[in-house]
């Protein structure tokens, strides 16, 4: 049956990654399990996430990477620290629902530096059996999709500038605007945004998926602080520098300019005209 569930769980994982996926069944032990790894990479020359049962109600995830893997290795030990920053969060976003160690490192200190690296998180189903398709998706969704992001963020995929035809509001001020926009749009800053302020818009508590259901997943993620208007280069953090906000509200906020109006700020515009 898990056959079934390996295009939503590429399609989640393309989506959160910015990567395509693919997504191989396998039989351990006499129990399914799932294989993960970027498309482009193959399964020995980059990471690859597997998934399979471990005991009664939990699944045992472990990220590690193919024996070619070293061409991989080097670009991620070159990358910047804006994106070890995201990869970290992305990865302690892991550590709260699950059980999770890296290989004899810290959890706010990682890096991949040799083939050696390795993540191992347990996450524990309270009312569902790990072989059924439910608990495996649920798995993906809150394991592997944030810590293959983690891998994407480190490599370098998916940097996406501003299209031409965006309908996100731009930020004044050519370079930084860019920036703003590849920070805001990249999927894995989005997938971190959502899964540490939920998918609640800041602004006026509108929830998406509870209004419109299946075609809730409309919420967007807002830079709090443009970088043309810092008085100093600093690091990027996205667990502080994004919000998540619903459409509606984020072009009201970027109404006002060169500085957005704050999520309170709009908040108490609409309170006043509730009143």
């Amino acid at each position: 049956m898990l056959n079934r569930h390996k295009s939503l769980i590429a399609r989640v994982l393309a989506e959160g990654t910015g990567a395509a996926i693919t997504v191989k069944p396998f039989v351990a032990g006499g129990r399914q399990g799932l294989k993960m790894w970027f498309d482009d990479l193959d399964e020995k020359h980059g990471p690859i996430a597997e998934l399979k049962p471990y005991g009664l109600l939990t699944h045992r995830v472990k990220l590690t990477f193919g024996l070619f893997s070293s061409r991989v290795i080097a670009q991620i030990a070159a990358a910047q620290v804006e994106e070890l920053v995201v990869a970290r969060a992305l990865v302690r976003s892991v550590a709260t629902v699950s059980e999770l160690t890296i290989s004899g490192q810290a959890l706010d200190s990682w890096s991949v530096t040799d083939g050696s690296f390795e993540v191992i998180a347990d996450y524990r189903h309270q009312n569902l059996v790990p072989d059924s398709d439910e608990a495996v998706v649920i798995t993906c969704s809150e394991i592997i999709v944030p810590l293959m992001a983690a891998m994407a963020e480190l490599i370098g995929y998916d940097q996406v500038e501003n299209p031409a035809d965006s309908n996100i509001p731009e930020v004044e001020g050519g370079l930084s605007q860019a920036t703003v926009s590849r920070r805001e749009r990249n999927p894995r800053s989005r997938l971190l945004c959502l899964r540490i302020h939920g998918n609640i818009c800041k602004a006026c508590g509108l929830d998406p998926a509870r209004v419109y259901g299946e075609a809730g997943g409309i919420i967007e993620v807002h830079h709090l602080e443009p970088v043309s208007m810092l008085e100093k280069p600093r690091p990027y953090d996205p667990e502080i520098d994004l919000v998540p906000l619903c459409p509606s509200c984020h072009r009201a906020v970027h109404t006002r300019r060169p500085w957005p109006l704050s999520p309170s700020e709009l908040s108490s515009i609409l309170e006043s005209l509730r009143a």
